[in-house]
């Protein structure tokens, strides 16, 4: 079976809220392919099923900072006069029993296994970093310098090659 949505796209609007990883209600809609106005109006008629941990709305500071990060064309702008819902994965899950088309059930599977994808990469990172500050821990000062290099690397971020040719 193909993907409906790739996993890379999805991880790109997985957004760290009040140190929470969430997705925007605008994004949700767009992979549902429902308008953010229906998917907000299935959440209000069950709100009951999303308690403060399934889902919060962005407050006007957040709100404020939200808009001023991402860089947004004139019409992304329109039809943001409220500040956004945030949904954590619970939340997420919760909306394919509130929105019951095949499509939100799908993706729904999709979102998920994108979360999983993230758990598994920090924690992956975060048993590395332990491991090497053990290693330190074990070994003399002879090896400061190849574990101050290895953390360098650690910390850089990856940029992307330059494409060569056309």
């Amino acid at each position: 079976m193909s993907e409906l949505v790739p996993v890379e796209r999805i991880v790109g609007k997985i957004y760290l809220i009040r140190k929470i990883k969430v997705m925007l209600d605008r994004d949700l809609a767009e992979l549902y392919r429902v308008e953010t106005r229906a998917l907000k109006q299935a959440v209000r008629r069950n709100i009951k099923r999303f308690p403060p941990d399934f889902m919060f709305e962005l407050s006007r500071e957040e709100f404020a900072n939200w808009r001023s990060q991402i860089v947004m064309s004139n019409a992304d702008k329109m039809g943001l006069r409220r500040p956004p819902m945030a949904f954590t994965e619970q939340g997420v899950a919760m909306l394919s029993s509130v929105l019951k088309s095949d499509r939100a059930i799908q993706v729904n599977i999709q979102i998920m296994r994108a979360f999983t994808q993230l758990r598994q990469m920090l924690s992956t990172h975060e048993e590395l970093r332990e491991k090497i500050e053990a290693m330190e821990r074990k070994y003399d000062q002879q090896f400061t310098v190849v574990f101050d290099a290895i953390k360098q690397l650690l910390e850089v971020e990856t940029k992307p090659k330059r494409k060569i040719g056309f």
